[in-house]
């Protein structure tokens, strides 16, 4: 059974520190049912997707939505977390409850409230992600994990700190012009490329601009079965969607190299019965620079170790042959752990629907959504496309 969005809420993401989750919930929710021109009472079943793992003492994020929404009290409402894949993982949920037949209307929500722990306590719930027993004690929390990951790329393939820096340039540019983003600033490559005071490293190689940003945030989805949605203002298809894990412990792989991000392109595009140069743009996570340049290569824009060609040749850019990221990515955006996949897919739909304002990539036609969940453990693929 094919699978539509058909409205969506997002709201700006940043340092939020007088807004709960729950008051965040309330704001996307009524943005996305009022985007999908339904009533709450056609919602046949609630996903919430929330890291959480002690940012706040408020938990039992499934049940939050309700309280804003009288006729969604008796909705059933399940909360789902698989780390940073989060958002992803509760679209999964919602999808699969509407090909079992058991809800034509569905509303996912992803959120976050990061900010009310300060950045070491921040740094040891994000670890919660990792392989504790041998990764849990790596200075710079996760960052020192995918300082790892970046240090053993390098030694692999020459140092690439400034392909790096070229890859937070380009998603701050993108950025700049996202009303939802939580840093609007086009840094410039200078600044992204020099270690400063406002531009320390936080893990050597990778320094403050090389990593996302601790943010609140929330975004939301309607989601219905196709036939349902062709009778609504917006439709939007998953052409294809597929999930594929690797192991937990870095120990046991080749860190440089994300094998699960491979397989679920791979499989993705091919379920889709399109190639990679038949999308219109991705939108990719790039929770660290050295993620997005590793994701070039998991996704076959090039070959292994060649990732700096796309950013070199000009690929990725906005006006590239393959933009990556014009939303500005996690990078610039932010990245609420349970909002990030939902929002992937809120600003992936945007462009299709040619809502997307001064981030618009001319002609959008098809999407490709990456998200993944620890350093590439549970890896997500979404393929979009536009039905009216």
């Amino acid at each position: 059974m094919a699978v539509s969005i058909t409205g969506w809420g997002h709201n700006k993401f940043g340092t939020n520190p007088n807004i709960s989750s729950e008051e965040m919930i309330k704001d996307v929710v009524e943005q996305a049912i009022n985007h999908a021109e339904i009533e709450t009472r056609d919602i046949d079943t609630i996903v919430v997707g929330t890291f959480n793992n002690g940012f706040q003492k408020q938990d039992f994020h499934a049940a939050l939505p309700a309280i804003s929404q009288e006729h969604l009290k008796h909705v059933p409402s399940s909360r789902v977390e698989n780390a940073c894949a989060t958002g992803s993982a509760a679209i999964h949920t919602a999808m699969n409850a509407i090909e079992a037949k058991r809800a034509k209307i569905a509303l996912v929500v992803g959120v976050e409230k990061m900010t009310e722990r300060s950045t070491a306590e921040v740094g040891d719930i994000l670890l919660g992600a990792s392989y504790r027993k041998e990764e849990g004690d790596i200075k710079g929390g996760f960052a020192g994990v995918f300082a790892q990951i970046a240090d053993g790329y390098f030694q692999k393939y020459g140092d690439k700190s400034e392909i790096l820096a070229k890859i937070a340039a380009k998603n701050h540019k993108n950025g700049s012009v996202n009303p939802f983003a939580h840093m609007q600033i086009d840094l410039g490559f200078k600044f992204c490329n020099n270690i400063s005071e406002k531009n320390p490293y936080v893990a050597k190689p990778l320094k403050r601009t090389d990593c996302s940003m601790v943010s609140d945030g929330a975004a939301a989805l309607i989601i219905a079965e196709q036939e349902t949605s062709l009778s609504m203002k917006r439709s939007i298809n998953f052409r294809a969607t597929k999930q594929v894990n690797d192991i937990l412990p870095l120990s046991k792989r080749d860190k440089t190299e994300f094998k699960g991000a491979e397989l679920a392109w791979r499989e993705a595009l091919a379920d889709s019965k399109i190639s990679l140069d038949d999308l219109s743009f991705v939108e990719t996570h790039d929770c660290f620079t050295i993620a997005e340049l590793i994701e070039y290569e998991a996704m076959g824009l090039t070959k292994k170790g060649e990732g700096f060609k796309a950013i070199e040749e000009g690929i990725v850019y906005k006006d590239g042959r393959l933009p990556i990221n014009p939303s500005g990515g996690l990078k610039s955006k932010g990245h609420p752990i349970g909002a990030t996949g939902v929002s992937q897919h809120v600003m992936s739909c945007m462009q299709l629907m040619n809502e997307a304002g001064e981030m618009q990539v001319e002609n959008a036609r098809l999407a490709g959504i990456f998200n993944m969940g620890g350093s590439a453990v549970a890896n997500y693929v979404s393929i979009l496309e536009r039905i009216h």
